[in-house]
Parts: C-alpha cells; structure tokens; sequence
C-alpha cells in the first residue's frame, strides 16, 4: 500500500510539472506592466503570472498567522 501511495504522488507531482512546464511554453508572448505610473520591463506573461502565485502563497499564510494571533474581543 506504501508503494502505491508513492507512485501516485509521483505521477501527481509530475503531471502538474507537466501542465506548468506547458502554461510557461504557451505564454511566451512579451508584455509590460504598468501600475500608478511604474513599469516593469517586458518579460513573458508566464513570468508575471507565478510571481503573483508565490507573492500569494507568501502572503495567504502570513495573513492567516496575523489574524490567528489577533485576540478575540467579547461582546458585551
């Protein structure tokens, strides 16, 4: 049973390299961002598209870190 745990995590780990290995090929098109009058220099939109996924991932956790720590303030 271990073993079949171990291969279906290592066909799901490699299916997803897969799909992101064919987002980045698929998104090779170069663009420019421009925000509040700053601008990024053209770079594929893959590139844009998985910094805003790990800014997400970094700030989701450390949201919820915050907001657990946050005392909870009874009605009275």
């Amino acid at each position: 049973m271990r073993g079949v745990k171990r291969v279906v995590a290592v066909l799901i780990a490699v299916l997803a390299a897969l799909v992101v290995l064919a987002f980045v090929l698929e998104n090779q098109q170069g663009v420019a961002l421009s925000f509040l009058g700053w601008s990024t220099a053209q770079m594929p939109v893959a590139v844009f598209v998985v910094v805003a996924l790990i800014v997400g991932m970094v700030i989701g956790p450390v949201l919820a870190a915050f907001v657990r720590r946050r005392p909870n303030k009874a009605i009275a």
